[in-house]
């Protein structure tokens, strides 16, 4: 049977282990590109990509590979994401698969993504082999991070294979290892097709292109395709397999890894986690684990200049087509006029976002402050789901809220361990587990409110840990909270575009440090303008930007001091004046001032 000579598997690792250099190679040893058109990172297309080092799109390629004994194999690489936002695209490309490459950094050893992608990757039921990355670097440990596979992994270190992705060394050993430990898929091709959706992108030319794994039976150009999540049918038009770029073929079978188009004009219309089986002839049921993605941190989106708001719907159509994940709808400002307002998968997802709105579509805009989705009981027994401060119902209204909670997983060294805690509970973290993986190392299990994990929580771990720490999160469930509306007032007026939800008993201390930053992004103007945080009617912090003054006794030279005073009174009603008339201009830097972390 063909299906024996199939191998389908990914490479699974913590941020930064080596994922896309370890892929660099394998597609350099299969030949798919002349050395001197190969460039670092082929597999990921974006530009930030590139420059952060990281994969936020996975793609599929199917090397071929001739074995020590002659076979040739057809090796369906699956990469997959490494940040924590896209847990679900990793957990989609495992399930795809055979087999996994669990990489882990020898200089950094077993780390917090190390644990759960491996956890994920065996509740898929897949052959994991151990791989030890970057051996060639100075402060590698092969012998601890061996002794880290067997004890906090549970695998047999003997068998992990060493290799250094950035040197090309052990990739032949790689090689095999994968042709003799990971199992030929299973799959009857004469059987109904059952295929999953375990990724797709936008082609401008030809509509989505709809990334599967088929488990039985076969697709061929003239089928009619039928999404079972929807029950949308769509027909094949055209299908083939990745090689870099997109080969055509006669059908996929089962086993395969490869791409259909059927005329599907948004990303969309194509869950990520979907089956796929013929409309004709369908399977019984579809594959296990599909579930909507949906949005955890929430921002408004507002065009700088008020009149690119036209601009920037379309702007955000297009990224639509290619992030389904981008979830937003229209919305409104006092201050910052027509904009929108967008769920995302988290903070990186965002930044992506903010990134590519930027970059792609030259677009400047303003983000609001992060929120989550809070859940709110009013006292009429109704419950309403808010992330949005402008919707938040008057304080008389609201019987009791809930919020968002994580649970979050550090590992640390011994040494950092105080400071870590201090800051987990500073973000009123509640720990549940803190177990030692050996002398040096230690995991931290804490329940904490997604809403503190926002702002500056990674970047102050990785401060006081000095770059050791690594962080990894679930989320679980709602918990009741004290929360409240700060409203942030200007000259009197409050601008809802800085409003934000937070926990009451850390109110006043947000309150401060948004008044103190706006007050040094404020320009100063020939009136006093205070800047005001207040919860409700009580107002809770205040700053002032001083006015400018001219010195309306220049020309006062000599005589009683009565003319002095007479000119300074005509000036304070002046000024008192232009107060009740002028109009503050907040620039796009008082914006950003209030999303920085605390210490920037």
């Amino acid at each position: 049977m063909r299906t024996q000579f199939i191998r389908n598997f990914c490479i699974i690792a913590h941020i930064d282990h080596g994922k896309s250099t370890l892929a660099d190679r394998l597609i350099q040893k299969g030949r798919l590109i002349e050395d001197r058109n190969f460039q670092d990172q082929i597999l990921d297309n974006m530009d930030i990509e590139r420059e952060r080092g990281i994969t936020i799109k996975s793609q599929a390629v199917t090397i071929p590979y001739t074995a020590a004994d002659g076979v040739v194999y057809e090796l369906n690489l699956v990469d997959t994401p490494g940040h924590v936002d896209f847990t679900y695209e990793v957990s989609r490309a495992i399930s795809a698969c055979e087999g996994a490459l669990l990489l882990i950094d020898a200089t950094q050893g077993v780390q917090a993504q190390t644990l759960s992608n491996m956890y994920l990757a065996l509740e898929h039921d897949l052959e994991i082999i151990p791989v030890v990355n970057k051996i060639d670097m100075q402060a590698a440990d092969i012998v601890s991070t061996k002794q880290q596979i067997d004890k906090d992994l549970g695998l047999d270190s003997d068998t992990a294979l060493l290799v250094s992705a950035r040197q090309g060394v052990g990739i032949d050993a790689l090689f095999e290892a994968v042709v003799s430990q990971i199992p030929p898929p299973k799959g009857d091709a004469d059987s109904p097709l059952q295929a999953l959706i375990f990724d797709c992108h936008y082609d401008p030319y030809r509509g989505v292109v709809v990334h599967v794994r088929v488990f039985e039976g076969r697709i061929k150009p003239g089928i009619k395709a039928q999404f079972m999540s929807n029950g949308t049918v769509y027909g094949v038009e055209t299908v083939g397999m990745f090689k870099l770029s997109l080969v055509e073929t006669d059908e996929l079978s089962a086993g395969d890894v490869g791409y259909f188009l059927a005329g599907v004009k948004t990303v969309s219309d194509v869950r990520v986690g979907d089956t796929v089986t013929n409309a004709d002839a369908p399977c019984t049921r579809p594959l296990p684990g599909f579930r909507e993605v949906k949005p955890v941190v929430f921002s408004s989106i507002y065009p700088l200049d008020g009149s690119d708001y036209e601009e920037l719907k379309t702007s955000l159509e297009k990224l639509k087509l290619n992030d389904a994940s981008l979830i937003y709808e229209k919305d409104s400002s006092v201050a910052l006029g027509f904009g929108f307002r967008c769920g995302f998968l988290g903070m990186l997802h965002l930044e992506v976002i903010e990134e590519r709105l930027e970059r792609e579509f030259n677009q400047s805009v303003i983000f609001t402050a992060p929120s989550v989705k809070y859940r709110v009981h009013l006292r009429g027994g109704e419950e309403v789901l808010i992330d949005n401060p402008t919707e938040y119902p008057e304080e008389g209204q609201v019987e009791s809220a809930e919020e968002p909670y994580i649970r979050a997983s550090i590992i640390t060294p011994t040494t950092f361990l105080g400071a870590v805690i201090t800051l987990c509970i500073d973000k009123r973290g509640v720990q549940t587990n803190m177990s030692y993986l050996d002398e040096k190392r230690v995991e931290l299990i804490f329940d904490m409110p997604l809403a503190e994990a926002l702002f500056d929580f990674h970047d102050r771990l990785k401060s006081i840990s000095r770059g050791y720490a690594s962080f990894d999160y679930d989320v679980a469930d709602y918990k009741s909270t004290e929360m409240v509306k700060l409203d942030v007032l200007i000259n009197g007026k409050p601008v809802d575009a800085l409003s934000q939800l937070v926990f009451k008993g850390g109110a006043y201390e947000r309150a401060r440090v948004v008044c103190e930053r706006l007050r040094d992004e404020i320009p100063r103007q020939q009136f006093k303008i205070p800047i005001q945080g207040a919860i409700g009617g009580q107002i809770i912090a205040r700053e002032t930007v001083n006015p400018l003054r001219k010195d309306v006794l220049a020309k006062c030279y000599g005589g009683d001091i009565t003319r002095k005073r007479k000119l300074l009174e005509k000036q304070k009603e002046g000024k008192k004046r232009m107060r009740m008339v002028g109009d503050v201009e907040l620039p796009q830097s008082a914006f950003l001032a209030v999303l920085k972390p605390k210490d920037e």
